[in-house]
C-alpha cells in the first residue's frame, strides 16, 4: 500500500511546518550568537508545558510505537507496564531528584558524577551514554521507524532510514535543545491525536462501527491479551516475570530510563526553576498514563484484524493500512513526528555530552560559539554513524523493543547504585561508583550465561542488590570523597507544592484502579 496524494500532500505540509517553526522558536534576537547554554540547555527558559511535553516526544517513538505495539501483538497489554510504572518514576524524579540537580546547576549526568565522585567515573559513563545512545537508541529509532515508514509508504526501507536520519539532524541543527523542546507540544499533540485515530478506526473494525463493542470482543475473545501480571505458564513470562515488574527490575531501568539518562533528564535541567520542572514532569506522567491506548491497544487488535503476521513488529504499519486517505496521512505524520523527535532529541544528547563532557574539558578556552559548533559537527556524525549501524544491529530481531531492554539492563543496575548513593548517601565515593559500574556488567553477564533462564526484569533486579552491597563494601573499606564531593544537599528542600501533590495522588489513583482491573 502507498500514500495517496492527499497523504503525501499532509506528510509534506507537516514537515515543512514543523521545520520552519523550529527554526523560528530558535531564533536568536538582536544578532546575538547562540552560547553553549543557550544551544544545550534553551538558556534554562523552558516552561513546564515544553518539558512535560518534550519528555514525552523524547520517549516516545518508533521503538515504543512500532516495538511495544509489536510486543502488544505478541505478548499483550502487561508490555504496558514500562509506560504506567514510568509515570510513577516520573513523580519520584520530580520530588526527589530534581531539587539536587538543579540546586547544583546540573549540565549533564557525566557532570554530576565528577562534581560528587571524581573524573574517572565521568569519562567511564560518558563513553557508555555515548555508545548507547548511538549505536542502541539512534540506530533503533532509525531502524523500526524505516520499517514504519517504507511498509506505509512503498517506499525503500533504506532510503526512509537515510531521509529520517538528515530530517531529524535538519531540523535540530540550528536551535540545539530549544528547537527541539519548544516544538514538541505540536509533535506530542499530533502524536496522541494520530495514535488514538488508529486505536479508535481499529476497534471500530472489530466492534462492526463501534469502539466501545470493539473493545469488549477483543477483551472477551483473548482475555489472556489483557493480563497485566503474566503467570509463570505464560511462553512470554520471561519477558515480564509476573510481579517483577511491580516490585522487581522494571523498578530499576525505570530510575535509570527517566531520572539518570542525559536525552531525558535534560528537559528538567532546562527549566526556569524546580517548580516549572515538576510541574512539567506531572504532566509528562499524565500522558504516560495514555501512552499504552495510543500503542498498546492497536497492536493486541491486530492479533484479531491480521492473526498471521511474520513478525510482531509489523502490527502498527499495518492497522495503520486500515485507515483511510486523509487519516492516513494524518497517522503517518504523526508517527513521523515521534521518530523525528526522539532522534532530534538523542543526537542533541549525543551532542551535549561529547562537547561538554569531553571537548570542553580539554579545550578550556574554547569560545562559546565554537563550543557550540563541534555540538553540531558532533550531531552530524552521530547520525552518520546509526545510519550506517541500523541495519546490521538491528536487523536480525523480531521485538526491537525488547533488544533494548535486554542490552541496557546490562548497566542499568550500577548506573542506579552510583545515582542514588551519590544523591543521598555522602560516604559513596569515587572506588565504590567505580566497583558498581563493572560490577554491574561483569555480573549480569555472568547471570547471563549461567542461568539463561533467568527473567532479564529479575536479573536486573538480583544485579541491583548486589551491586549495591559490593558499590558500599568498596565506598566503606576506602577512603570518603572529601573534597572532590562538590554536590551541596544539605540545603536542598524536597516539599513539593499541593497541585504537585493533588496530581500525583491522582496519577497514582488511576494506576491503581488499571492494575486492579486487568491484574489477570
Amino acid at each position: 500500500m502507498s500514500l495517496s496524494t492527499l497523504d503525501v500532500g499532509i506528510v509534506l505540509a507537516y514537515l515543512a511546518g514543523i521545520f520552519v517553526l523550529a527554526q523560528w522558536v530558535s531564533r536568536e534576537k538582536g544578532g546575538h550568537q547562540k552560547s553553549a547554554q543557550d544551544y544545550f540547555l534553551a538558556s534554562r527558559a523552558l516552561p513546564w508545558w515544553a518539558i512535560g511535553a518534550s519528555l514525552i516526544a523524547a520517549n516516545i517513538s518508533a521503538e515504543q510505537i512500532i516495538g511495544m505495539s509489536g510486543s502488544g501483538y505478541a505478548i499483550g497489554l502487561a508490555i504496558a507496564s514500562y509506560e504506567w510504572m514510568g509515570a510513577v518514576t516520573l513523580l519520584i524524579v520530580g520530588k526527589w531528584f530534581l531539587p539536587i540537580f538543579l540546586r547544583n546547576q546540573v549540565t549533564t549526568m557525566p557532570q554530576f558524577l565528577e562534581e560528587r565522585y571524581g573524573n574517572r567515573i565521568r569519562t567511564l559513563m560518558a563513553v557508555f551514554w555515548l555508545g548507547l545512545y548511538v549505536f542502541v537508541n539512534l540506530t533503533s529509532i532509525l531502524w523500526l521507524g524505516s520499517i514504519a515508514v517504507s511498509q506505509v509508504a512503498g517506499m525503500d526501507q533504506t532510503l526512509a532510514l537515510i531521509l529520517l536520519g538528515l530530517f531529524a539532524l535538519a531540523y535540530q541543527l540550528y536551535g540545539g535543545l530549544k528547537a527541539v523542546a519548544l516544538t514538541d507540544i505540536v509533535q506530542v499533540t499530533l502524536l496522541v491525536l494520530g495514535g488514538l485515530l488508529v486505536t479508535g478506526i481499529t476497534l471500530s473494525q472489530i466492534g462492526d462501527g463501534s469502539i466501545v463493542q470493539g473493545f469488549h470482543t477483543l477483551w472477551t475473545t483473548h482475555p489472556g491479551k489483557f493480563q497485566m501480571i503474566l503467570d509463570p505458564s505464560n511462553p512470554f513470562y520471561k519477558d515480564l516475570p509476573g510481579l517483577s515488574v511491580l516490585l522487581g527490575g522494571l523498578w530499576i531501568a525505570n530510575l535509570s530510563y527517566w531520572g539518570f539518562n542525559q536525552y531525558i533528564i535534560q528537559r528538567a535541567l532546562a527549566a526556569k526553576d524546580i517548580r516549572e520542572a515538576q510541574k512539567g514532569v506531572v504532566f509528562a506522567a499524565f500522558l504516560k498514563l495514555l501512552m499504552p491506548v495510543i500503542v498498546v491497544l492497536p497492536g493486541i487488535a491486530a492479533v484479531m484484524l491480521a492473526p498471521s503476521l511474520e513478525r510482531p513488529d509489523a502490527a502498527y504499519p499495518t492497522m495503520m493500512r486500515l485507515l483511510p486517505s486523509g487519516v492516513l496521512g494524518l497517522v503517518f505524520a504523526a508517527l513521523v513526528a515521534a521518530i523525528v523527535a526522539s532522534l532530534a532529541s538523542k543526537i542533541n544528547s549525543v551532542a551535549t555530552i561529547f562537547t561538554l563532557d569531553f571537548y570542553a574539558k580539554r579545550d578550556t578556552q574554547a569560545s562559546q560559539p565554537k563550543l557550540v559548533r563541534v555540538g553540531r559537527i558532533t550531531a552530524a556524525v552521530s547520525i552518520v554513524i546509526a545510519v550506517l549501524t541500523a541495519r546490521p544491529l538491528l536487523g536480525s530481531f523480531d521485538q526491537g523493543f525488547q533488544y533494548i531492554q535486554e542490552f541496557t539492563g546490562f548497566f542499568t543496575p550500577g548506573i542506579v547504585v552510583i545515582f542514588l548513593q551519590g544523591l543521598f548517601w555522602k560516604r559513596a565515593n569515587e572506588a565504590g561508583a567505580l566497583a558498581a559500574a563493572i560490577g554491574s556488567f561483569v555480573l549480569s553477564l555472568a547471570l547471563k550465561l549461567l542461568w539463561p533462564d533467568l527473567p532479564f526484569m529479575d536479573r536486573i533486579g538480583l544485579v541491583f542488590l548486589l551491586s549495591f552491597a559490593l558499590a558500599t563494601v568498596v565506598a566503606l573499606a576506602t577512603p570518603a570523597s572529601g573534597a572532590r564531593d562538590r554536590i551541596r544537599t544539605d540545603d536542598v528542600s524536597y516539599k513539593t507544592a499541593p497541585s504537585f501533590n493533588v496530581a500525583s495522588l491522582a496519577v497514582l489513583a488511576i494506576l491503581v484502579a488499571l492494575y486492579a482491573t486487568f491484574w489477570h
